[in-house]
């Protein structure tokens, strides 16, 4: 970064001057647009407070290369840069920098900056963050030509980012292919109920828990459905507790090593399955069911592969109830009929599909591996470049 150094030692060595973000820039929110009116594809997306679009529609109200802020909902706080023309929602912030700073440098600024502005969320129901939180802070503003050239550092990491991130959508995209393909081959297997081969159970009969119920410590884990990650596990950090009397409750939700869980509310059909024995004792909340294989001619590996194929997603749907918030019952779950080829052909299938998962999903190997480390590398450096001597005015 000699050039970066040097520019900095001949433009600014006494330090650059710090400007609130309202300074540099102006903000403002988008306009609601009905999701009955958006589709799943077309030529403009719809932006609100999400962090993927909304939806797409025909027509546009903010052109591309522009920075926008999540302004409610879960992502409350999350930045991102649109290429493209879009439609900026209600839920949506606009940010345009003024001719004193660099469209990218503020993007990657306020990047930077924005844990800061998630953990600023507020309200009881739909969170949301307020325009304040981002006027309010504070922006180095060296010249221009330090910007350019800062901007031009970190680009090159979220260029490398985004194009490891397309091959690994890519990837995806073919480990679906052959999961298809596996299931597809064996549909002349022997069918069995599931209630055949498993045990099918959620929480039942004790009352739902409250947030005051759940302990930040203790013996006893709480799986929720917010606890499942992207690698087909459960995040243990993330888990709260509950007594021993809470678990104790039922035997049935008890969870082991092998077992299979599913969300049955809201996000429906997320799955994990219990690689190791749990650190600590667990049971689930209402919101998760736990799938316990009784038959030792099924492989947990087998029946997780299937709970993530098209097959069990389509069933899903067919068999969900409610309209607002969609629901997998229990009722519904145990209707389900599963191809159960013989061991060595499950073996077959799970060391296919496994190595495709890895590469996909395992943050420790492969396309993920490389995409983290990029990703960290970028924080790194953003930290460091992004950092200045406050001039003495």
């Amino acid at each position: 970064m000699s050039r970066l150094d040097d520019l900095i030692q001949e433009l600014c060595p006494d330090g650059v001057e710090y400007k609130t973000v309202d300074e540099v820039c102006s903000i403002s929110k988008g306009v609601q647009y009905n999701k009955e009116n958006m589709n799943d594809i077309g030529s403009y997306p719809v932006m609100n407070g999400g962090m993927n679009p909304s939806g797409y529609i025909e027509k546009y109200n903010t052109d591309e290369n522009t920075i926008i802020i999540s302004q409610g909902g879960a992502s409350a706080g999350y930045v991102n840069y649109q290429t493209v023309k879009f439609w900026a929602g209600a839920h949506c912030y606009i940010v345009r920098p003024k001719s004193i700073v660099h469209n990218r440098y503020l993007y990657h600024f306020l990047k930077q900056k924005e844990y800061l502005l998630q953990k600023c969320q507020y309200g009881a129901g739909i969170p949301a963050l307020a325009k304040s939180t981002v006027t309010k802070l504070e922006v180095p503003v060296p010249p221009m030509e330090v910007q350019c050239e800062i901007v031009k550092y970190l680009d090159n990491f979220t260029e490398l980012t985004a194009e490891l991130t397309a091959e690994l959508t890519a990837r995806k995209k073919q480990y679906e292919y052959y999961k298809q393909y596996c299931f597809d081959s064996i549909q002349n297997a022997p069918i069995k109920h599931i209630t055949d081969i498993a045990l099918v159970k959620a929480r039942v009969g004790w009352q739902r828990l409250t947030k005051a119920e759940y302990l930040t410590h203790g013996e006893y884990y709480l799986i929720t459905g917010t606890d499942f990650d992207m690698a087909g596990g459960i995040n243990f950090e993330h888990c709260v507790y509950v007594t021993k009397e809470r678990y104790d409750m039922d035997a049935n939700i008890q969870v082991h090593k092998d077992d299979i869980l599913i969300t049955k509310d809201g996000t429906l059909g997320k799955v994990a399955l219990l690689k190791q024995e749990p650190t600590k004792l667990t049971t689930l909340n209402s919101g998760v069911f736990r799938i316990h294989i009784t038959d030792k001619l099924v492989l947990p590996k087998y029946l997780y592969h299937f709970f993530t194929s098209k097959y069990f997603i389509d069933f899903v749907e067919s068999v969900k109830t409610g309209s607002t918030i969609p629901h997998l019952t229990q009722s519904g779950l145990v209707s389900l009929d599963i191809p159960i080829p013989p061991l060595e052909e499950q073996e077959r299938i799970v060391s296919i599909l496994d190595r495709f998962d890895a590469l996909c999903n395992d943050i420790s190997i492969g396309l993920p591996a490389e995409i983290e480390a990029r990703k960290k590398q970028y924080e790194y450096y953003r930290d460091k470049l992004l950092t200045f001597k406050e001039k003495v005015l």
